[in-house]
């Protein structure tokens, strides 16, 4: 954050000239009474105060170049000598304090009078971008007030500040829009239960609707607890507002429902039955009542169900079309099933379709939406039905949909094509169906199928007209190549590819897509500018070759660094041939896309800044300097240091974790140990997740816990040290979870998974909902067994379900899951017994088999019994087809390496699903490689780029003899594929001889070759590594530095080993470093430190602020000095293999 708004705009507005004030000795009453003010408060100290009586001045009068001097006579007639140095001096100094300790900034707009709070709160109400001008000085109020806005201290303090005083003094109109502007800028987090005491309860109806609406619009921000307290601020003005003193009417009108929002869930269940037939009526009756209603995302059954109930005695036919249209996501919970007609359970689906957006409450959902999907079908065929059955049709199973005739599915395409949720199972048969009608794979016709796109096969793709293909990158339904297997999207740029033309293709890819590019593609196309690459997904390779290529001419530095992921491929020589003008002019490139930016860039950076200008250096940059430059930090830059670094993610910016303690050793030293207050968490921002054990235990002050826990809970990466003392803080704070309320649960639902075993049981009985909830959000992780283990019970315990009457052999008094419970689960079916999974009823299978295959946690033993319920449901593997084998996910690894062979793997897509599983053992890899082959009639000489992307880690299996059969043509253009796989030694190093017919000997590769590789360079000899320049090692992906054997990673040298860079260095294994002389392990541990590759460059900190001549080269002018090794690639090309 710029500090100079804030430390200019005061001492600027005197624009004193030099020297000391000495002007003679005016009359008082020359000088105006507000200027006079001022002056006095200047001599106070009370800065300000001055500065907002100055505003006021300038609002109201014209400011001459007599009055500056006036000011400093009068100052002077105080016999209060001012010299420009000591007065500017006292003004940093003062504005410093207030920008880093906001609570003065409280205790000073406390002190202010009526006229100059009324000018402060006004000032930040405004919009437009007002400056004070005065003769030659401008002062830019609005760049403070942006400054003010985005700083968390400064807005805490206008925001107590609003409403301590705001409703006294301003029109309360103004005071709701200057809340919204700090509470939207702080994102709710100021929204405390405490808070709400100090709201007015007598507001002006206008006032009270537009604050009523601005709680509404920070809703999902809020805490459980802060939603009750603004519930029932709202409600206790809404109750005294009706009049209602007859306990036996509710206050609860129409109007109030509207005024309430989102709030209206958080109403008693007895409150909604006593809400009167004509009120809730005349509330559905309402336009805006659906757009309300489609929002109360946490509505519960229970709650719904009573609502419902009321819309219902209004007299409103819950059956009529109009009515269904009203009821928002109420409809997610309709019970009214009993001699439903097929249209209205037609217009019920359709409505079901926002239910996705609930909290919780799914497998209810998917049940309701199965039973309508029953009544939608009852009198006719699903051929005849199936474009108006919504997003219903994603439960079909694939024996339903197996039954659709294909002109069937083009008839509904309008529909199907917009359907979220499909599993790529459902996709491949859709789109087949779709394709069979269609005969002729077209433009037009792929440009119908939207989200079906993906179901296309890999082959068909590469088998389309190339101009249509074109015309496809070029249209809307390009934003669904994005969705395409890494198979599919080689299929399509192996296409685009063909004619050799490729100017006409490449610059025309969009987005992600745009990463599968090769290298090698890329030397081809002419075409490329920055503006061309500023919407692209770029990897990092690309970016280095690009980068390189394109810095030859241009003179504008600004042209590359703006232009998006491009700045990923910004080297260190680069940077370091930018004069010290251009690089301060660009750091804001920088800055603002720290997250493109490898930790060896930002190391390069922190070293290009400490250089030319330390003493304006962000503090957080220090981190990626050895850890002995904290050192430079004094005590009084702690606060600016705790912010800045506060702002970073100090796990990608710091990768080794002694360094990292080392800094959190300064941490903990600015802090004194201790968290005091809200202001202090505000500072730390992000360093919340690094808080040592006993600072979460015993430093966190009780001031500053609410605020921290609202912190800590985005915290992904907590330390089991970390857990243990959060939660014994929560159970301290908050009692044992049978003793907490449901507002409590949910507000810790984020902290559940730290709790015991046996104090989640108590979490299960009293609130299942928000447990189960809380598993659903987790989906993709892997929670604590014992987390695991009581969202199970508590599913279990609450299930409905039943031992089937007729169960299979070996099942009997089993209680199988059904297809709810698997929804309900999400990981937590990793507790189901094996027995109990072989129990699945075959229905349930079938509608859960994809859910099941997701499941991370399961054992072999579980995913073995999976196997054996396909086989029952599906026959043996040699029937199964594409859909079936792709619909098994982490279920397909318990197949072994006899019924692998048994599979149809003539597709490579469904070899592409079956490589989307990275545990398969090395036999079970070549029966899925040799499967390939022999279904496909392939050889491995007759392979195309997207087969051998397909083949994925099945590629690993290959012997050296099939590596060398492999097409140069073919292998150059999937390189960065290869590279990321995790091969043997002896297969990569194979990988690699064929890479030097592509980019030449090792010793001619370029950094964007080296990264291009990944861990195909982990397969250099002794030798080729050793010749490597050590301006390389940076450029080696970290996945390769750890594949190299311990044997030939010894072999680098010391000068090696220290420009890996932070990021490699701290991917060396422990193994690799046992194999390190002493030498070797200290390069490595400068390495890691970011210390310079040159010891003669890394001097020590000084005390004194730096900065290098800046006549190096011209500002502005992109110079690349030191980058012969950036052109390699350039000079090689002629040479490549075409």
């Amino acid at each position: 954050m710029s500090q100079e708004p804030w430390r200019c705009s005061l001492w600027l507005f005197l624009f004193l000239n030099h020297g000391v004030a000495s002007y003679s000795v005016p009359d008082s009453q020359d000088l105006h009474p507000l200027l006079q003010k001022m002056a006095e408060e200047i001599i106070d100290g009370s800065y300000l105060n001055a500065l907002l009586d100055l505003i006021q001045f300038q609002s109201s009068q014209v400011w001459t170049s007599d009055l500056s001097h006036r000011v400093l006579a009068y100052l002077n007639s105080r016999n209060v000598a001012f010299t420009i140095p000591s007065l500017k001096a006292a003004m940093e100094n003062l504005l410093e304090q207030r920008l880093y300790q906001p609570q003065k900034l409280l205790e000073d707009l406390r002190g202010t009078d009526a006229q100059q709070f009324h000018t402060a709160m006004k000032y930040l109400l405004e919009d437009k971008k007002d400056r004070l001008e005065l003769d030659d000085i401008i002062i830019d109020l609005g760049e403070v007030r942006k400054q003010a806005l985005q700083s968390p201290g400064v807005n805490r303090s206008l925001f107590l500040i609003t409403l301590e005083r705001c409703f006294q003094v301003l029109n309360p109109l103004d005071c709701v829009e200057i809340l919204g502007r700090v509470l939207r800028g702080s994102s709710g987090r100021f929204l405390q239960p405490d808070i709400t005491e100090m709201l007015p309860r007598d507001l002006r109806e206008d006032a009270f609707k537009n604050l009523s609406a601005l709680f509404k619009d920070l809703y999902d921000q809020t805490s459980a607890h802060a939603q009750r307290a603004v519930y029932c601020w709202m409600t206790g003005v809404l109750k005294t507002s009706s009049n209602v003193t007859d306990d036996s009417f509710s206050w609860v009108s129409a109007e109030n429902l509207w005024i309430l929002g989102r709030y209206m869930v958080h109403l008693p269940f007895e409150e909604i039955m006593r809400i009167s037939p004509m009120e809730i009526g005349l509330f559905i009756s309402y336009d805006n009542a659906t757009k309300q209603l489609d929002t109360v995302y946490d509505v519960t059954p229970e709650l719904a169900q009573a609502f419902l109930e009321r819309i219902s005695s209004s007299n409103f036919d819950m059956r009529n079309t109009s009515t269904i249209h009203r009821l928002g996501l109420l409809v997610c919970f309709y019970d009214d099933l009993e001699l439903l007609d097929a249209a209205v359970a037609q217009v019920l689906l359709h409505q079901m379709i926002k239910c996705s957006h609930l909290r919780g409450f799914q497998a209810g959902v998917q049940k309701l939406k199965a039973e309508l999907l029953e009544i939608a079908t009852e009198n006719q065929t699903l051929n005849e039905t199936l474009g108006s059955l919504s997003d219903a049709v994603v439960g079909l199973t694939h024996s339903q949909l197996e039954s659709l005739s294909p002109e069937a599915v083009h008839s509904a395409i309008s529909t199907l094509n917009q359907v979220s949720g499909w599993a790529r199972s459902q996709v491949i048969i859709l789109s087949a169906k779709y394709l069979a009608h269609q005969k002729v794979l077209s433009f037009y016709n792929i440009s119908q199928m939207g989200v079906l796109l993906a179901g296309v096969g890999t082959q068909a793709f590469h088998t389309m007209d190339r101009r249509d293909l074109m015309q496809l990158l070029r249209s809307a339904t390009s934003l669904h190549v994005s969705d395409l297997s890494p198979a599919q999207q080689h299929a399509v740029l192996s296409k685009v590819m063909e004619a050799g033309d490729t100017a006409s293709g490449i610059v025309k890819i969009q987005g992600a897509f745009f990463k599968e590019v090769s290298l090698f593609d890329l030397w081809r196309e002419p075409g490329f500018n920055s503006t061309v690459l500023k919407e692209k997904e770029i990897r990092r390779s690309q970016a280095l070759f690009l980068f390189e290529l394109l810095s030859k001419t241009t003179r504008r530095p600004e042209e590359l660094l703006s232009a998006g992921q491009l700045l990923k491929g910004v080297t260190c020589p680069h940077i370091d041939a930018m004069s010290a003008d251009s690089f301060l002019a660009h750091f804001q490139y920088f800055e603002n896309n720290f997250s493109l930016l490898s930790p060896y860039q930002v190391n390069c950076l922190a070293w290009k800044y400490w250089e030319v200008s330390r003493s304006s250096m962000p503090p957080f940059l220090l981190a990626a300097l050895p850890a002995r430059y904290l050192a430079s930090i004094p005590a009084s830059q702690c606060v600016p240091f705790l912010i800045s670094l506060g702002k970073s993610q100090l796990d990608s910016l710091v990768l080794d974790s002694h360094k990292k303690n080392s800094i959190l050793k300064k941490v903990q030293q600015c802090l004194s140990h201790t968290i005091a207050d809200e202001y202090t968490v505000d500072i730390l921002g992000n360093l919340l997740c690094h808080l040592p054990a006993a600072v979460i235990r015993r430093g966190l002050s009780p001031r500053a816990w609410a605020t921290a826990l609202r912190g800590l809970r985005d915290c992904l990466d907590l330390s089991p040290q970390q857990k243990a003392a959060l939660r014994l803080r929560l159970l301290e704070q908050h009692g044992l979870p049978q003793n907490w309320t449901a507002e409590t649960a949910k507000d810790l639902e984020s902290f559940l998974v730290i709790f015991s075993g046996d104090e989640l049981s108590s979490v299960a009985t009293k609130f299942p909902d928000i447990l189960q909830q809380t598993a659903s959000k987790m989906a993709g992780t892997l929670p604590p067994k014992e987390f695991l283990q009581a969202v199970f019970e508590s599913v279990r315990n609450s299930s409905a379900e039943k031992p089937s009457r007729d169960p299979s052999p070996g099942c009997h008094g089993i209680m199988a899951p059904s297809s709810n419970d698997i929804i309900k689960l999400a990981e937590a079916n990793a507790c189901w017994a094996p027995e109990d999974l072989l129990c699945l009823e075959e229905d349930t299978f079938l509608r859960s088999v994809e859910l099941l295959g997701a499941v991370r946690s399961f054992s072999l033993a579980q995913l073995r019994k999976l196997k054996e319920k396909a086989v029952q449901v599906w026959d043996m593997p040699s029937s199964w087809r594409e859909y079936h084998i792709v619909s098994l996910g982490r279920i397909a690894l318990a197949l072994n390496e006899s019924e692998l062979e048994q599979l149809d793997l003539s597709s490579i897509d469904t070899v592409a699903s079956l490589s989307q599983q990275t545990e398969w053992t090395p036999g079970q890899a070549k029966s899925i490689l040799q499967g390939f082959l022999e279904d496909s009639g392939y050889r491995v000489q007759d392979l195309k780029s997207f087969h051998l992307v397909g083949l994925g880690a099945a590629l690993c299996a290959m012997n050296i003899t099939e590596i060398s059969l492999i097409k140069i043509l073919e292998f150059r253009v999937v390189v960065a594929r290869i590279g990321t796989l995790l091969c043997s030694t002896q297969v990569l190093a194979e990988f690699k001889r064929k890479a030097e017919v592509v980019f030449g000997e090792p010793t001619e590769w370029s950094s964007f070759v080296l990264q291009e590789l990944g861990t195909i360079a982990a397969g250099l000899t002794k030798e080729e590594l050793r010749m490597l320049d050590k301006d390389l090692m940076p450029y080696f992906q970290p996945s390769a530095i750890k594949c190299l054997p311990d044997e030939i990673f010894k072999e680098l040298s010391a000068e090696q080993i220290a420009s890996l860079g932070p990021e490699n260095a701290a991917a060396v294994t422990p193994a690799q470093r046992r194999q390190l002389s002493m030498l070797q392990l200290q390069s490595l541990q400068r390495a890691i430190d970011g210390a310079k590759a040159r010891s003669w460059l890394d001097a020590p900190p000084s005390a004194s602020p730096a900065r290098t001549p800046s006549s190096l080269s011209p500002p502005g002018v992109w110079v690349s000095r030191g980058l012969g090794l950036g052109y390699l690639l350039l000079v090689l090309m002629p040479k490549l293999v075409w």
